[in-house]
């Protein structure tokens, strides 16, 4: 083994181990014995083992050909496995029992006092299409009684943000759990008090730890080897429905019986998802006879089917490495039908008059030479302008998308298999001049033997060329080289023949070098290697980095930045607490900004002056003649936290503010201020909750003696007086008189 990890770094020797284990001591760690290859015994202890996220079941295809075909395969399972243990009868009535960890009391006390007005399904790529299926569901459960919106993560956390999130509920989709701009969406969001659901696969993630809540589906460990996730998808749907009704249970609002037949409808999917995977050969017939023609397609649906054509787009795009559109039904030929593509179209659960216009939409594509190749449930007879119709079961309309993403999910493979089919003359010819060069001798010897057996897959080659099969995958200047050295190698003076075509000084071994690039440039445009995917998401592992822009746009912000300070030493919890103050600060008169060096907690830490700004310029300041950190500068350094303040001799208004970094405080910011006189009783309200909590203060201390609180008094007092005094000092402007 090349065991790095364990190595003596300072003996090259024992780079190399022998791990011996002993049968009788099988799983204990006394079982192992490691050894270097100069033979030491190196020593192990229980820190040097780790528990493999995968197992034997995982890595085994059983009787498939691809990760992917195993995984489709397992969809109905897993879904079943999500939904198993959550769906109860009640009185002859279905409803959901999630439990504590799943969806947290505090949560749905909050949707019911309606204190939570906002939900946020977030995720990126697959997952976050899994999110809008929640997203509609509930939206269709709860009305407008509830904002409900769907969002990638990088959205959210980009441009939909506010000072002020604990309204919202955020329900983050993740099938690992560790996508980098679905956590950091998720953390900023918290930041500002937000509530978080999480829908995961892999318990112990870095979601499952951030969130309030967690479903995890399936049963928290279904592990996807193909890049292109598929199971995850079905399993995902079926927790955000759960959710769906879930939560519109807490908001009361649905009925009882329509959450009873969507559960119903969940329940009968597993089943229905099996009797899809039966058709897999009317599927594979139908993507074999029309992918491999069409170099342009697009997917298109309506409705839940929307949300089915996004998700089969994906999977299109990923297996067969094109790139696809995605759009609605009817808004297809406003678009492009001029590239006469290959159009798949999602087209389950419709009823009678959705499906008549979606038949009209299928025979205006047919009649610009698209290929529409339509989706439907059986018993749809409407359809007949498509190229091909792939039927599956009845089931629940707000479901039956989930049976078109099944088809789309076992089509796209079909059809990368089929793609990659196309391949292979080109493999067996380039395997003859590989393996007769690998033999040697003499080149013209070699060339003739090349000819000899080059002719079969040659024509085989050229016929599918001929007819159309290569029209959609392979680049016609790659189509041109590859016939142009074939048919030079053919002829009965290949080295004169590829000399006059191509105009280079030709020789046996030149003409066989060119010959074995353009085929294997053909082959790479060809192969589609399925469960290894060319994917970024999995190579690239950086995400957003967002910074907090919402706070920056606050004036007192401002200023604090224009003083010289750094953003990345301001926290996020300071930058909040300085926008929040901005509404009671009408002007900023100057700055000072201090280093603070040494150890704060112990005593010994010293401050000094190393700018100022404005009308603290002409002021003398008590840290000219010490250095010490004491009093209020240091309590703000060891706080971290912001302080309004009014100085002792002269009265100034002053807010201070820590500067930090690796958690330690590295300097004090001093902006001297004037607030305004008075606010709004609202606007002032929003000031006090922003900083120290002084207004939930000043509510319990009146309360205490008084039984209520007036909040329009708030408007009556001096805004500095409400941010400064003490609490107990502001609470008798409330006593009774």
């Amino acid at each position: 083994m090349d065991g790095e990890a364990l190595a003596d770094l300072d003996n090259p020797s024992s780079r190399g181990q022998v791990i011996a284990l002993s049968g009788a001591n099988a799983g204990e760690l006394s079982g192992v014995q490691l050894i270097s290859y100069d033979g030491r015994v190196l020593g192990l202890s229980q820190d040097n083992v780790l528990t493999a996220e995968i197992t034997t079941r995982d890595i085994n295809r059983g009787e498939h050909k691809h990760f992917l075909a195993k995984e489709i395969a397992e969809a109905p399972e897993s879904f079943r496995k999500t939904i198993r243990g959550r769906i109860v009868d009640h009185d002859g009535m279905l409803t959901t029992e999630l439990g504590e960890k799943v969806l947290p009391k505090v949560i749905c006390d909050r949707l019911a006092s309606g204190e939570i007005k906002k939900v946020r399904v977030i995720g990126q790529g697959t997952a976050a299409v899994a999110g809008q299926a929640l997203a509609k569901l509930l939206h269709e459960l709860v009305g407008i009684s509830l904002s409900v919106e769907a969002l990638l993560a990088s959205e959210l956390s980009g441009f939909g943000l506010q000072l002020d999130m604990s309204d919202t509920l955020v329900v983050a989709v993740s099938q690992s759990g560790t996508t980098t701009d679905t956590n950091r969406t998720v953390d900023l969001a918290r930041a500002r008090g937000a509530s978080v659901l999480a829908i995961v696969n892999r318990r112990g993630s870095e979601l499952s730890a951030k969130a309030d809540g967690v479903m995890y589906t399936s049963d928290g460990r279904d592990v996807e080897m193909s890049v292109a996730s598929t199971k995850a998808f079905y399993a995902q749907v079926a927790a955000g429905a759960l959710y769906a009704c879930a939560l519109s249970k807490a908001l009361d609002q649905s009925s009882d019986r329509a959450r009873h037949e969507l559960l119903m409808g969940l329940r009968k999917i597993p089943d229905a998802l099996v009797e899809v995977l039966a058709t897999r050969p009317v599927i594979s017939a139908a993507a074999k006879q029309f992918a491999s023609s069409r170099r342009y397609w697009t997917v298109v649906g309506n409705g839940m089917n929307l949300i089915a054509a996004q998700e089969v787009r994906i999977k299109l795009s990923e297996l067969c490495y094109k790139s696809i559109s995605s759009d609605s039904t009817e808004d297809k030929k406003h678009i492009d039908l001029s590239c006469e593509p290959l159009v798949f179209v999602c087209a389950t659960g419709l009823l009678e008059g959705n499906a008549s216009d979606v038949a009209k939409e299928i025979a205006i594509y047919r009649a610009h030479k698209a290929l529409p190749i339509v989706v439907a449930t059986e018993g749809q007879t409407r359809f007949d302008a498509a190229a091909a119709v792939l039927l599956v079961p009845s089931v629940e309309t707000r479901l039956a998308f989930i049976l078109s993403v099944m088809v789309g999910h076992l089509f796209g493979y079909e059809a990368a298999l089929s793609i990659d089919a196309l391949a292979r003359p080109l493999r067996e010819a380039r395997e003859v001049v590989e393996h007769a060069v690998e033999r040697g001798g003499d080149a013209n010897k070699l060339l003739e033997k090349i000819r000899a057996e080059l002719g079969a897959p040659a024509t085989r080659f050229t016929d599918a060329l001929a007819t159309g099969n290569y029209d959609g995958n392979l680049e016609a200047s790659t189509a041109v080289r590859i016939v142009t050295m074939l048919r030079d190698t053919l002829a009965s003076d290949p080295v004169q023949a590829y000399q006059r075509s191509s105009g280079k000084i030709a020789s046996p071994e030149l003409l066989l070098d060119d010959l074995t690039s353009a085929l294997t440039r053909g082959v790479d445009e060809l192969t589609r290697p399925v469960d290894a995917i060319k994917h970024q998401a999995k190579t690239v592992t950086v995400g957003i980095s967002r910074s907090d822009e919402g706070l920056f746009d606050r004036k007192l912000v401002k200023s604090l930045l224009e003083a010289g300070v750094a953003r990345e030493r301001l926290s996020y919890r300071v930058l909040k607490i300085v926008a929040d103050l901005d509404a009671a600060v009408s002007a900023v008169t100057g700055f000072t900004r201090y280093q603070i060096e040494g150890d704060i907690a112990g005593g010994s830490a010293t401050i000094a002056i190393v700018d100022r700004g404005g009308m603290s310029k002409n002021l003398t300041s008590r840290v000219d003649r010490n250095s010490q950190l004491v009093g209020t500068k240091r309590r703000v350094a060891s706080d971290q936290e912001v302080l309004v303040a009014r100085g002792r001799s002269d009265s100034r208004t002053v807010i201070m503010v820590p500067e930090t970094k690796g958690g330690q405080t590295t300097g004090i910011t001093l902006l001297h201020v004037m607030f305004h006189d008075r606010l709004p009783a609202t606007a002032m309200r929003a000031v006090l909750q922003g900083y120290d909590r002084r207004y939930d203060r000043l509510v319990d201390w009146v309360t205490e003696t008084e039984g209520s609180f007036r909040e329009d008094r708030l408007a009556e007092v001096a805004v500095a007086d409400l941010l400064i005094l003490p609490i107990s000092d502001m609470a008798d402007h409330w006593r009774s008189k």
